[in-house]
């Protein structure tokens, strides 16, 4: 289209006999107004050829990203391949990758919750749990010194003893509460260890456990009889108290006893020592790491490493007394362990 410049409207530049002015100030608009269609219609061909991929992949992105919400009932999961396919954790899993037929039975169970989990909620975040189930049969593969036994998140910073600061707000309620837990513990301890007052596991050279939670369900009987421990661990962040990972009570050891070496079932808790009565010569072994309880204290440590129990202590010591709390282990997100909660209810 072709704009004749003596066919537009002027303003009062006319009245004001100023045409040669007013035209060339016409003539600059018309010119800009032309330079900004082309700059936007005409794309280079040499830029368009070497971007059209990274375009595509960008669109492809965006597209998963807004349109998976639709597409959470329809798909099944896939396998993130993390660097691979340059999609991280926090995405959503939508592909129709096949669970691996050798999978044990347990593994295909806790897959089966993890669906229904997604059908309900979301499959964004579950990455690592998808890539952690497929790869269980690949457990055994793993190191002696850490193989959990049931479940293991990969990608978890793992080491035997953890810092304070990964839980010190938990830490610091159950240290600043030791002598009300103490006191309850020595009441509970004063009636008898008997199946009959809500102690188990017991075996020789005095080992009980007087548990509190078990396997994610409350003892009702038993915190009622430690009120006070029982609001403690209510007020902690990180009590896994949902599902069956976690647990919580008493631990005795008896003088001259030793629990052998084992793993803990997975690697996305914590456990946490609350020491009670710490006789000498009592010794906690994680990863080929020693440690020794301190009354007051807490020792926070990984359990799916393998681990040695033992107190070489005289008869007259008397036993080894500590509160075992299961914490979540900080790496694992709230996401995740809202996921897991439900994969391992108590319930299923």
């Amino acid at each position: 289209m072709h704009w004749s410049i003596n066919t537009l409207p002027l303003p009062l530049y006319v009245e004001l006999g100023v045409h040669s002015l007013s035209g060339l100030l016409w003539t600059l608009l018309l010119l800009f107004l032309w330079h900004c269609y082309r700059m936007g219609s005409d794309l280079p061909l040499a830029a368009h050829a070497q971007g059209g991929k990274a375009v595509s992949r960008r669109l492809a992105m965006s597209c998963s990203g807004s349109c998976a919400g639709r597409k959470y009932n329809e798909q099944s999961m896939e396998t993130e391949e993390d660097e691979e396919t340059g999609q991280g954790y926090v995405t959503p899993v939508l592909s129709h990758a096949l669970f691996p037929v050798q999978a044990s039975t347990e593994a295909r169970k806790l897959y089966s919750a993890l669906q229904e989990y997604a059908k309900r909620y979301s499959w964004a975040g579950m990455g690592r749990i998808h890539k952690g189930l497929r790869e269980q049969v690949r457990l055994n593969d793993h190191s002696t010194i850490q193989k959990p036994q049931l479940f293991f998140l990969p990608d978890v910073p793992s080491v035997p003893f953890l810092p304070r600061d990964a839980h010190r707000h938990d830490i610091e309620v159950l240290e600043a509460n030791y002598h009300v837990i103490l006191a309850e513990f020595q009441a509970v301890y004063q009636r008898g260890i008997d199946f009959k007052v809500g102690w188990t596991s017991m075996g020789p050279k005095g080992q009980a456990v007087f548990p509190l939670y078990s396997a994610g369900v409350c003892v009702a009987a038993n915190c009622r009889s430690c009120p006070y421990t029982y609001r403690t661990l209510l007020s902690l962040r990180t009590f896994i108290s949902s599902n069956s990972l976690g647990s919580a009570g008493f631990w005795l050891l008896g003088p001259g006893s030793t629990l052998g070496s084992s793993y803990g079932p997975t690697n996305t808790r914590l456990r946490c020592h609350l020491g009670l009565q710490t006789p000498p010569l009592c010794e906690l072994v994680v990863g080929g790491e020693p440690q020794c309880w301190s009354e007051g204290h807490c020792l926070l440590f990984d359990d799916s490493f393998l681990h040695t129990v033992s107190h070489k202590g005289p008869p007259e010591a008397g036993p080894r007394v500590i509160l075992s709390v299961d914490l979540w282990h900080p790496n694992v997100a709230a996401a995740e362990r809202q996921a897991l909660d439900f994969m391992f209810s108590p319930d299923l």
